[in-house]
């Protein structure tokens, strides 16, 4: 499936990221910095401003910022000043300006199109009423006289808005793709799991389950072995059949907690994991806080795999005749897990296959919000982390 492309960063986008509302603040004084440049530098002596022009203009570039987050009260008041600026001075500009700028800021901003209507209504009137009906303008003229204040600044606001919001279908229907491949990856990986994993699991579960009945007087260390890889062999199948559910609804794959475990079951669950690897022939020490079985659900699971996939290395790589010693303990509600070995006498047989154990626990960990560390320790190794509190897991 090919994904959307990212929207590029064309004029429109330029222009979109001009009225960012984060920069409210930057545009607006930049306005008011023009603004105190024209009635510094207008080179038209006829025009040298007044006591009342540099009020109304102090006035407009001192509300233009304050109110620049409240477009439609910025557009009321800048037309107020812009009546006033009408009744008592000849050069308007500042104040003409300003009220433009708050309303292509309404146009922009507004969540519906009746207020910068109304907006623009307003604005319309104010200009026709004294720029428009007391000349003696032709048509083409007032209507020209229109188009600059009101028409320029509607038509700039209506590109930013109809900019940003084809951004922000852009930026769903990429999400809805995303979302769509993956929920497809998800589906064949369910395929593969059950169809040839879980079916390879279940016939190795049943001819365990079918030798430890059929062979007459089994040496009882034979039968001990044998009922433990029935029973690991029975909960794995348990544990692909939990996973092929998750992989095939989206809901639950969205869900941390779906993949979690009861917190007051972890202990029993490291417990069961140490017996697991001592079964292997590895002394394990293990050495587990009372608190875990406080800790959140999500987390509890996260110590639960580490532990299991670190005893797993243990027994491949330091042999079955490794020491390992297992540390959990809670901290100030962060989570201390430590999992080191004496290097043993030399790994022991190699199961098939990559070995991205490691990847895999440093994934689960980022996830939480913690950082993995794996390395030598004197003769043997060490992988460690903390899982800090209050960490949103994700998908």
């Amino acid at each position: 499936m090919i994904l959307a492309e990212p929207p590029r960063l064309t004029v429109m986008g330029w222009l979109g990221r001009l009225f960012d509302k984060r920069d409210t603040w930057a545009r607006m004084i930049l306005l008011d910095l023009t603004g105190v440049s024209y009635l510094l530098f207008n080179p038209d002596e006829r025009y040298a401003p007044t006591v009342t022009q540099w009020v109304l203009a102090v006035l407009a570039f001192v509300l233009l910022p304050l109110l620049g987050r409240r477009p439609f009260a910025n557009l009321l008041v800048q037309t107020v000043l812009l009546v006033i600026a009408y009744v008592l001075i000849d050069d308007i500009t500042i104040n003409q300006v300003g009220s433009s700028w708050a309303l292509g800021e309404l146009v922009v901003w507004a969540g519906r199109t009746r207020t910068f209507v109304a907006g623009a209504a307003l604005l319309t009137v104010v200009h026709v009423a004294f720029d428009v009906l007391p000349g003696d303008e032709r048509l083409n003229d007032a209507i020209f006289s229109l188009v600059i204040p009101i028409g320029l600044p509607v038509l700039l606001g209506l590109v930013v808005r109809t900019s940003r919001e084809l951004s922000r279908q852009a930026e769903h229907r990429a999400a809805m793709e995303s979302r769509a491949a993956r929920a497809d990856e998800r589906s064949a990986i369910a395929r593969e799991l059950h169809d040839v994993v879980a079916h390879h699991v279940a016939s190795m579960v049943l001819r365990v389950g079918v030798a430890r009945h059929v062979i007459p007087d089994i040496d009882p260390r034979v039968g001990e072995v044998l009922d433990d890889v029935h029973g690991t062999g029975t909960t794995a199948l348990a544990d692909l059949r939990r996973l092929v559910a998750l992989l095939r609804d989206d809901g639950q794959v969205q869900d941390a907690t779906a993949t979690a475990i009861e917190p007051g079951s972890l202990p029993a669950a490291l417990g069961s994991a140490v017996d697991t690897a001592r079964r292997a022939g590895i002394t394990v020490e293990a050495d587990v806080d009372d608190a875990v079985g406080a800790i959140d659900s999500v987390r509890g699971l996260a110590v639960l795999r580490l532990t299991q996939e670190a005893l797993t290395n243990v027994a491949k790589h330091a042999g079955p005749s490794a020491h390992a010693r297992l540390r959990v303990a809670v901290d100030a509600g962060d989570v201390i897990w430590e999992v080191s070995d004496d290097g043993g006498q030399g790994p022991g047989p190699k199961p098939p296959g990559g070995g991205h154990g490691l990847v895999g626990m440093r994934e689960r960990v980022e996830v939480l919000g913690g950082e993995l560390t794996a390395g030598a320790s004197g003769p043997g190794w060490r992988v460690a982390t903390v899982l800090p509190a209050h960490t949103e897991a994700t998908a």
